[in-house]
């Protein structure tokens, strides 16, 4: 794995108390086209939302801890099953993007209200979640994660490439910290990918999925 993108995915944790800091300049711009880059490929509505603190300023936002919050990413696409793994997958591209000019960020599915006129919809999307972004006041704090035994499946020949990727998912965020997926080297050579049962695991599936393939190297194409 590419060292600089390992140290992004390890210093990366989720962050919910922000300050007082636009975000502004070249940050601003190499952010903007991260976001339009992912649009272009995956054909979302991704779009940045800066200084509207109204999603996070009511009951729902401070049981969930959240404080300073005027920045965040609303995560929007064409409704569809696919839909909320696609979201998981583009929108940690721009959260590790976000951690190397950094950006502080916070996956949110529920602790947060929807603002009308905030964000657009066009006509058969939806708002799948949101990611807080900006500079938090702290780095955030890691989380104990589960060994690569416990999320992954493969034979005494396992490659190096598989190792790597079951290392970099098990940095990726999931919903309550659970890690609920399994990830099979197949005998083909491609990789089964399964999300386990609980709320927001297509999402979490879709970020586990971003960082297996930075992690190994490979695209697409290796799942089964």
């Amino acid at each position: 794995m590419d060292q600089p993108l390992l140290d992004v995915m390890q210093a990366r944790h989720s962050v919910r108390a922000y300050r007082d800091t636009p975000i502004t300049g070249d940050t601003l711009a190499a952010l903007q086209a991260c976001i339009e880059d992912c649009n272009r490929q995956s054909g979302l509505h991704i779009q940045l939302v800066r200084e509207e603190p109204r999603a996070f300023d009511g009951f729902m936002a401070h049981y969930g801890k959240f404080s300073g919050v005027k920045n965040y990413i609303a995560m929007v696409g064409k409704k569809g099953p696919a839909l909320e793994q696609t979201c998981g997958y583009w929108g940690q591209r721009v959260v590790l993007r976000a951690q190397a000019l950094g950006l502080n960020t916070c996956w949110v599915a529920m602790t947060f209200a929807k603002v009308s006129g905030a964000y657009r919809l066009d006509a058969g999307e939806k708002l799948c979640c949101v990611i807080a972004i900006g500079y938090g006041q702290t780095q955030g704090a890691p989380h104990k994660i589960k060994t690569p035994e416990q999320v992954s499946r493969a034979g005494a020949a396992c490659p190096d490439w598989f190792r790597q990727g079951v290392q970099a998912a098990l940095l990726a965020p999931t919903a309550m910290n659970q890690q609920k997926f399994t990830l099979t080297l197949q005998s083909d050579g491609r990789v089964q990918a399964k999300p386990g049962a609980g709320f927001y695991t297509k999402l979490d599936l879709g970020i586990v999925k971003c960082h297996f393939e930075l992690g190994s190297g490979k695209d697409g194409s290796i799942w089964a």
